[in-house]
């Protein structure tokens, strides 16, 4: 089995690259390194520097190496946003996979995106689809006091932004902190999607079209500002203040 595989440089993104490099003959990946530009505000806005530090050692905890990645990966590492410029004609080995998957890349338009969609290439959105829509979605369904829509959408990519029909949702049952249950909501995603590729029962689930209608949030990184930061850390988040409603879930797979 061959995967192809789009991402970013983080411990989250590889963590994902050595779990597919343990069940895949062949992985390829497009790696997209990215700078964090919030370290230049961090000298200056010390609610930015916590809430960076919370999330990165969030994500040093829950992705803390539990896999070994195999001797069967090539990975091609590019400059953040540049990822439009790859081409099926500059690599040719990399298009030839069995399943493509994309996580943490810039946003993909044009003739890849063309590509990709004809390939039935799958998704990771760090949110609930349809309801938070964009970036930093878990981030919003707290902030709107909405922990039981925190979690992942594993679905096609389509055009529209994180639109795309819906295979399954991914949770978590870590409801400890704010952030390691975001956190482990996507490590979640990644075990029930290793799952149905190993399986070879990725491709028989029955898909759910997204409702727009039911968004409640569609957000930018210009949203995520330091009066919201404000408005975040002086709410008393309770994880446990609403429960999870099944029918507003696609198949949740629960970690």
């Amino acid at each position: 089995m061959q995967i192809t595989l789009f991402t970013s440089n983080d411990l989250r993104h590889n963590y994902l690259i050595d779990m597919l490099s343990s069940i895949s003959k062949k992985l390829f990946v497009i790696k997209e390194i990215k700078l964090n530009s919030k370290k230049l505000e961090l000298h200056t806005n010390l609610l930015y520097q916590k809430y960076f530090e919370d999330v990165n050692q969030a994500q040093t905890k829950v992705f803390k190496k539990d896999f070994q990645r195999k001797n069967n990966v090539k990975i091609y590492e590019i400059d953040h946003s540049t990822i439009n410029q790859i081409s099926k004609k500059n690599f040719t080995e990399f298009f030839d996979s069995d399943y493509y998957i994309v996580f943490g890349s810039s946003y993909i338009k044009n003739e890849l995106l063309e590509l990709l969609i004809k390939n039935k290439t799958i998704n990771i959105h760090a949110g609930v689809s349809p309801y938070y829509r964009g970036t930093d979605c878990n981030f919003w369904a707290l902030y709107d006091n909405n922990p039981h829509l925190v979690g992942a959408t594993v679905h096609y990519l389509s055009k529209g932004l994180d639109d795309g029909p819906i295979l399954f949702h991914a949770m978590s049952k870590k409801k400890n902190n704010p952030h390691i249950y975001t956190m482990s909501t996507l490590k979640s995603a990644f075990f029930c999607l290793k799952t149905l590729i190993e399986n070879n029962k990725l491709f028989d689930i029955k898909i759910l079209k997204q409702n727009k209608k039911k968004q409640i949030r569609y957000t930018k990184k210009i949203n995520f500002n330091n009066f919201v930061l404000t408005n975040y850390y002086d709410k008393k988040i309770d994880l446990n203040s609403k429960q999870f409603k099944y029918s507003l879930l696609k198949d949740p797979f629960f970690l």
